[in-house]
């Protein structure tokens, strides 16, 4: 099933990042999928690389915004 091995490759990808816990909430009409590892973030630095912004409480990474997110995956 395509579905359940996108799923698993996902999570292997957010457990490589030391997630314990995570959070997600996309927005249809900006097509914006937030990942959250802290709630609340209290994100004290963000970078912008590409399409993701990732947040960070001090060192520590505390959530990744995903603009275009339908498009993941998909060929250009």
């Amino acid at each position: 099933m395509v579905e359940a091995d996108a799923i698993l490759e996902s999570a292997a990808h957010f457990l490589k990042l030391g997630a314990k816990k995570m959070w997600m909430d996309y927005d249809e009409e900006a097509d914006v999928l937030y990942v959250s590892f802290r709630r609340p973030q209290k994100a004290t630095d963000s970078r912008m690389e590409g399409d993701l912004m990732y947040h960070y409480r001090g060192e520590e990474l505390a959530g990744v915004t995903i603009l275009q997110a339908s498009q993941i995956g998909q060929c250009q």
